[in-house]
């Protein structure tokens, strides 16, 4: 299985370094000195990691026979893949790789059916599972420990504790407005039962 690890981006300095966007959780893994990688565009590939180090908190790379700041500028924007053995996981228990969750089937906590994870989308502050409800719908579920409850790889499900609103119409809505009429109380135990 292949899987995009990085991203390159510009050269750096003038004997063929780059900096990469790493894609993965696993870089001193998948992007230490001496890894093979394919690319996108294959034409450019395959690369072999020469050197890497961390400067100013961006990890720069050293590909063989990539000597100057030209040939590191051609590689701009080209993705790094791997090949994974599909049977590989992290090894943390709690992280998975993105091929593992594809194709979930989502459940509520009560056995309720909400859909299939068709997409990962990695956001600078969580992931988020895109998930294609029974009538062709989507949900964005945030894949969190307070929502996603359990992963059940061998039952081939996601089951999650949503809060109101999340995968229905049925959220809270805490308005000032209530305050002003005179309910108070009603308005107070709403937001007390959001804390």
């Amino acid at each position: 299985m292949q899987l995009v690890v990085a991203r390159v981006g510009r050269a750096h300095g003038i004997k063929g370094e780059v900096t990469v966007e790493v894609r993965t959780d696993e870089p001193e893994l998948r992007l230490g000195p001496g890894a093979v990688l394919l690319t996108d565009p294959a034409s450019t590939g395959p690369l072999t990691i020469e050197t890497g180090r961390v400067h100013s908190g961006r990890l720069l790379l050293r590909f063989a026979g990539v000597r100057d700041r030209n040939a590191a500028e051609a590689l701009r924007n080209t993705l790094l893949i791997a090949e994974v053995d599909p049977d590989e996981t992290p090894e943390d228990p709690d992280e998975y790789y993105d091929h593992q969750l594809m194709d979930l089937d989502v459940v509520t906590t009560d056995g309720a059916e909400v859909g299939r994870i068709t997409e990962i989308s990695h956001l600078p502050s969580q992931d988020l599972f895109v998930v294609e409800r029974p009538d062709g719908t989507e949900v964005l579920i945030p894949f969190v420990e307070e929502i996603v409850v359990e992963i059940d790889l061998e039952e081939q499900r996601a089951v999650i504790d949503p809060p109101p609103g999340l995968i229905d119409d049925e959220a809270e809505v805490v308005s000032t407005r209530d305050e002003e009429s005179g309910s108070a109380g009603a308005g107070e135990d709403a937001a007390g039962a959001d804390a």
